[in-house]
């Protein structure tokens, strides 16, 4: 192998967050869930710094930095109409100096992360309703035809998550231990699942609590496949706990647990979540702490991945809030 074939496939950081992020205690939570004062903490990846923050930062740092290092001018990324990981995409094209290709689903409406997506100065190609295949096979033809124009575009994968995507939250993991060695468990949303995969690493399998929320079919042998990757060592996917009851009628629905976990986190903590990703993340932990797999005396961490944006963008969410009373 050339010294610049093992560039390419070296991984490459970009600086693009706030590090480290707050850990902060959530005793108002903590008691209403029948725990103790101290037992639950918020890591809040919601504070990251870029674009509105939100865990696809520290994702971003390596998958956009190895692009740039192979001489992308140009990344190209996949994901649903209310995307993070576009919004976020959108935000590390501007501070690197590239431009950034988004290829969603559904269609434009001026609102939340879409309407960030235009303000970052993202091209946008919609593609209706596709599947996943689809949508990958949209992009790839995206790219090929700016690779016809003379451009250099690297594709960015779906939610950022791949084996170099997922150092990112390896690193994290190591950061978290850093500032509180005794965590327990760790509750996190899973979509595409670098997130996971990469805590999963840091921490160990039996302390990362991941709550599916609809992003593929089946998370578990992504999460599995990049943690194995990233640690060189086998994982596999019965190994996980992720927690699949909270999926509703499907990817991005507010259910009744969800509108709780929602109401409750603001009305306890003040703290804001999104109701596609970390709501349901909440509502999992919500469901742990009442059946008691998540008991008094043992410290739970509660990593907020961001995603307000998606909150101002969905109707349904927005309409469900506005109609209920405060207590």
């Amino acid at each position: 192998m050339t010294t610049a074939e093992r560039q390419e496939q070296t991984p490459t950081r970009a600086r693009l967050g706030s590090w480290p992020t707050p850990l902060e205690p959530a005793p108002r939570l903590s008691a209403a869930l029948g725990l103790d004062p101290d037992d639950l903490w918020i890591k809040h990846d919601d504070l990251s710094g870029l674009g509105g923050g939100g865990n696809k930062v520290r994702k971003l740092e390596w998958t956009a930095g190895t692009a740039l290092a192979r001489g992308a001018d140009v990344l190209v990324t996949t994901g649903a109409a209310q995307s993070n990981h576009a919004r976020l995409t959108a935000a590390a094209g501007a501070k690197l100096g590239v431009d950034v290709v988004l290829v969603l689903t559904g269609s434009p409406e001026p609102l939340g992360n879409i309407a960030l997506d235009a303000l970052l100065g993202a091209t946008v190609h919609w593609c209706g309703d596709v599947t996943e295949d689809g949508l990958a096979a949209r992009a790839e033809g995206v790219a090929s035809d700016l690779a016809a124009d003379g451009r250099s575009p690297v594709l960015i994968p779906f939610g950022g998550s791949s084996s170099v995507g997922a150092i990112g939250y390896r690193d994290a993991g190591t950061e978290l231990l850093g500032q509180d060695p005794s965590v327990g468990r760790v509750v996190v949303a899973v979509g595409s699942g670098g997130t996971m995969a990469g805590l999963v690493v840091a921490l160990g399998a039996e302390r990362v609590l991941g709550v599916d929320t609809g992003a593929m079919a089946d998370p578990a042998p992504a999460v599995a496949r990049m943690a194995s990757e990233l640690s060189g060592r086998r994982l596999d996917a019965q190994d996980l706990l992720i927690d699949r009851s909270l999926l509703g009628p499907g990817y991005g629905s507010v259910t009744d647990e969800v509108l709780e976990a929602l109401q409750l986190a603001a009305r306890t903590e003040g703290v804001v979540l999104d109701p596609t990703y970390t709501a349901r993340a909440m509502a999992g932990l919500i469901r742990a702490a009442r059946s008691g797999e998540i008991r008094a005396g043992s410290r739970t961490v509660f990593w907020h991945t961001g995603g307000l944006p998606g909150l101002l963008g969905h109707r349904d969410a927005l309409d469900r809030i506005m109609g209920t009373t405060t207590p």
